[in-house]
C-alpha cells in the first residue's frame, strides 16, 4: 500500500501538494527466506563483473537485492515461471563492497515480503600492479640517475673549458704584451 501527506489550511483557505509516497511492506516470516550465491571469491579486483543469484524456492513473485546499509533494495526482478533471479554488477568498484542479502515479495501479496535471506559479502580491492611493472619502475630510475650524472658531467666539462680558454686569452695576452705591442 502506498501512503503519502497533505495538509489543509485554514488561512488562507487551501490545501498543500501530496508529499513523495512511500509503500508499506509487511514481514512475513511464514515465508522462507531466500537463498543466496555469489559467482566469484568474495574479494575481487576493480572492473569484474560480479553475478548475484537469489533463489525464493518456487513463491514466485519478485525477489528483490539488498546491500546493508542501503533502505531501498538496489535491484528487483520478476522472474517470470521460476525462482531464481540475477543480478550483476558489472565493472565493480571499491563503492560495490558490502555485504548483501535478497527479499522477496510472493506472488499472492505484493505487499508482503519474505525475512531478508543469509548474506553474501563481497570485498572490490584495486587491481595490482601487472607483473613485470617493478622492474620497468627499476629501469626507469636507472634510466633518469644515468641522465642525470651524465648532465653533471657535461656541465662540468663545459665549465672547464671555459676556465681553460679564459686562461689561454690570458697567456695570450701577457705574450703579445710582452713582444711590445
Amino acid at each position: 500500500m502506498k501512503y503519502w501527506c497533505q495538509y489543509r489550511v485554514l488561512e488562507p483557505p487551501g490545501v498543500s501538494e501530496k508529499s513523495v509516497p512511500i509503500e508499506l511492506v509487511v514481514t512475513d516470516h511464514r515465508y522462507s527466506p531466500p537463498n543466496i550465491s555469489i559467482s566469484h571469491e568474495k574479494i575481487v579486483e576493480v572492473g569484474t563483473n560480479v553475478t548475484i543469484q537469489c533463489c525464493n524456492q518456487g513463491y514466485g513473485g519478485i525477489i528483490f537485492l539488498h546491500k546493508d546499509g542501503h533502505s531501498a533494495p538496489l535491484q528487483h526482478q520478476d522472474p517470470r515461471g521460476g525462482g531464481t533471479a540475477t543480478f550483476i554488477l558489472v565493472a565493480v568498484t571499491p563503492a560495490d563492497s558490502g555485504t548483501y542479502r535478497c527479499s522477496y515479495h510472493p506472488k499472492a501479496s505484493l505487499f508482503v515480503s519474505s525475512p531478508l535471506g543469509d548474506s553474501v559479502t563481497l570485498e572490490v580491492t584495486p587491481t595490482p600492479a601487472r607483473p613485470g611493472a617493478e622492474l620497468v619502475s627499476r629501469g626507469n630510475l636507472v634510466v633518469a640517475v644515468v641522465r642525470g650524472c651524465a648532465a653533471v658531467l657535461i656541465f662540468g666539462l663545459g665549465i672547464f673549458f671555459v676556465i681553460d680558454a679564459r686562461s689561454l686569452w690570458i697567456r695570450r695576452d701577457e705574450s703579445l704584451g710582452g713582444e711590445g705591442i
